[in-house]
């Protein structure tokens, strides 16, 4: 049996962010057949604009956050909330996936979205934007597969998400929810 890629993108870009510990916690709590691709360069990607969206000028970035986004086999938005809503690069993934329309790399795929925030929710207004903006797009929408985590800066100040037993358990969840979105293997002919 091969193995799923699940492409993650970090809304934070802060390097020392809860998000991107949580992203961490999540690739080092992944089930053997899944490997959990974390994409480094949401910042780099300029803002999405048709004028540079024009095939043989997609901008570097771009390009490559398309083509890793096209050979995952599931797509993880981890997210942090940015006043009430998920923060601006990772919306501009977002609708960089969603081009060209109608056939865009988030077209039928496979979506969850997770995260933690400073705040008492846990950023769930942040994730049911995401989930929106991404279902508009045409993905996937995982339903089932949630985790919010509340109060992560006090927290994590000390501790790892990936040392948390409770996220830990929940990032266990998550990957049952994924699982479940894919489809069953075929058997050799």
């Amino acid at each position: 049996m091969s193995k799923s890629t699940v492409l993650t993108l970090v809304g934070s870009l802060r390097a020392e962010s809860t998000n991107q510990k949580l992203a961490e916690a999540i690739q080092l709590n992944a089930p053997e057949q899944v490997d959990v691709v974390i994409h480094e360069s949401l910042g780099n990607i300029p803002f999405y604009n048709e004028d540079i969206d024009v095939e043989g000028q997609v901008p570097a970035a771009a390009a490559a956050l398309r083509a890793a986004a096209n050979e995952a086999d599931t797509l993880l938005l981890v997210t942090p909330e940015y006043n009430g809503t998920l923060p601006a690069a990772l919306k501009n993934a977002i609708d960089w996936l969603s081009r060209p329309y109608g056939a865009g790399a988030l077209t039928g795929k496979p979506t969850a979205v997770v995260g933690s925030a400073f705040g008492q929710f846990g950023g769930v207004w942040a994730q049911d934007e995401a989930r929106k903006a991404v279902g508009i797009a045409g993905a996937q929408v995982l339903e089932d597969a949630k985790l919010a985590v509340p109060g992560s800066l006090v927290r994590f100040a000390e501790l790892h998400p990936k040392d948390d037993a409770e996220v830990v358990e929940q990032i266990k969840g998550v990957f049952d929810a994924i699982t479940a979105a894919q489809p069953a293997a075929q058997p050799a002919a």
